[in-house]
């Protein structure tokens, strides 16, 4: 039985050395590259090599801007009464968008994953009345930029790309928002929670229960007990 785990006697991959000549050595994409992709995801742009085209000077002139940055979780990025003047790509981690009022409660509007690019959209947000906080859920690798420089980028590719842009995400961003607040006064709890497990199954792995009941509109104890109730019909 011994026999199988002594290499003299194996064929299998995984026990030669890293320098054996029949493992293929593959070198690893820059992180450069994750961030192209990423920012060629958001504007809908496949990238090329073509240092012609538009839409390559674009995102090579915008990756120049962001910089990469591994937090933990709970990492306060952005908070209420200060000016948010950054952008975030998330690579890897979840971050949450809330307001905190003055005696401490939370009311959360949105998380954001990977793939996201999270940014200061509304006008407000980007004076010092601003009410919205950015915080990480999860330990996180973002790469960031300022927003004023990303802003201007975009605008000298183009008079009407940045208007384009910033619609698109603003419209998804309302849209999203507005019909969570539509379910909170037009269906039960347990409706909603169960359109949480059905639309959002990541987040409800990723994300802790207090959050997701702030998220959803309910006390953490009445969420405990549509999490249990759901789970026992769900096994019947």
């Amino acid at each position: 039985m011994n026999s199988i785990l002594r290499p003299d006697v194996s064929s299998s991959p995984c026990l030669l050395g890293d320098d054996s000549a029949d493992i293929v050595q593959q070198e690893t994409a820059p992180e450069s590259e994750a961030l192209l992709h990423g920012l060629g995801r958001v504007f809908g742009i496949r990238p090329n090599d073509d240092p012609d085209d538009p839409d390559t000077r674009l995102l090579g002139d915008l990756s120049q801007l962001f910089e990469r940055h591994r937090i933990d979780d709970e990492s306060p990025l952005e908070k209420h009464d200060r000016p948010w003047g950054r952008v975030y790509l998330v690579q890897h981690g979840l971050l949450r968008l809330f307001r905190e009022s003055p005696s401490g409660k939370v009311a959360i509007h949105h998380f954001f994953s990977e793939g996201d690019l999270v940014w200061p959209v509304f006008g407000r947000t980007r004076t010092v009345r601003n009410t919205l906080c950015l915080t990480s859920v999860t330990p996180a690798t973002l790469w960031v930029a300022d927003f004023s420089q990303f802003r201007s980028t975009i605008r000298a590719h183009g008079e009407g790309l940045w208007p384009r842009f910033a619609l698109a995400l603003t419209e998804e961003l309302a849209e999203l928002t507005s019909m969570r607040e539509f379910r909170k006064h037009t269906m039960p709890a347990r409706e909603r929670y169960e359109l949480l497990l059905d639309e959002y199954p990541e987040l409800v792995k990723r994300v802790p229960d207090n959050q997701l009941a702030s998220w959803l509109g309910v006390v953490p104890a009445t969420f405990s007990r549509l999490k249990t109730g759901t789970k026992k019909s769900r096994l019947r």
